[in-house]
């Protein structure tokens, strides 16, 4: 069951292209072939999957706006998945889109050809809803949404689920939330502890049961163009995104039971 997931937020800071970058590489370690996207114009998730953002012929803006298309873009990257990097110029793309039609089906479109070709497809989205979000969504499966357990970022969720909805009413109706991922967790904090309770009250099976704890081994390893599991395997971060990589897997796993049985 080959599966696309935006992992997006429009609060930033939650550990968004943090879960991409290790999720997609704890997924190739389960032998699964694996495509991130970085579909944010800082380009982090590019440098964090060992490539050099400034060095890279093509770019996910070239296959939006039609310059190449998304298998001339790919680029191998250090944690054995493959990659559609991104720079400063994909900043252009919000503007170059608007004259384009059917604009927000762009990166659908240029996935189709290549979808196939892998398990799973991994899309960072920036922190905000623009173009380029709504593109991601309009092209993926279901959403994985890292979030803090701070009340502010309740708010921001809600908000985040009113989108979600949206797009599956005007431009996919295949859309949901595949999951809520708890980041930046400690179990000691008090208020961490209710808005956990909350999310389980209201999102249930949605919110997965690995957590990811707050660790320096996953702060550092970006900056080796490293994902954790390649920098320090025996590190908290590494053993948490290898165990939401096997959640995930497992969900998919009884889904296609499901679906066969049906």
């Amino acid at each position: 069951m080959r599966k696309v997931f935006a992992i997006t937020n429009q609060k930033g800071g939650v550990g968004k292209t943090t879960t991409c970058v290790n999720l997609s590489a704890s997924l190739v370690a389960t032998k699964k072939k694996v495509l991130m996207i970085d579909l944010d114009p800082q380009g982090n998730a590019t440098m964090g999957a060992g490539v050099d953002k400034n060095d890279v012929e093509h770019t996910i803006y070239d296959v939006l706006v039609g310059n190449c298309n998304a298998e001339q873009a790919l680029s191998p990257s250090s944690a054995g998945f493959d990659l559609l990097p991104a720079n400063g110029d994909l900043t252009a793309a919000e503007v170059e889109l608007l004259d384009i039609a059917n604009k927000e089906q762009r990166l659908r479109k240029s996935l189709s050809k290549i979808r196939d070709q892998y398990d799973f497809i991994l899309i960072d989205c920036p922190p905000s809803l623009n173009m380029l979000t709504v593109n991601a969504l309009t092209a993926c499966d279901g959403v994985i949404i890292p979030m803090q357990c701070e009340y502010y970022a309740l708010e921001g969720l809600s908000a985040l689920v009113n989108t979600v909805n949206q797009i599956q009413k005007l431009l996919n109706p295949a859309l949901q939330i595949e999951g809520i991922l708890r980041t930046m967790y400690d179990p000691r904090n008090s208020l961490t502890n209710d808005v956990s309770a909350q999310l389980s009250d209201y999102f249930g099976e949605r919110l997965y049961r690995t957590c990811i704890p707050r660790n320096v081994r996953l702060a550092e390893a970006p900056s080796y163009g490293l994902p954790v599991l390649s920098y320090d395997k025996q590190s908290k971060g590494a053993i948490a995104y290898l165990a939401l990589a096997k959640e995930v897997l497992k969900r998919h796993a009884l889904e296609e039971k499901q679906t066969i049985e049906a």
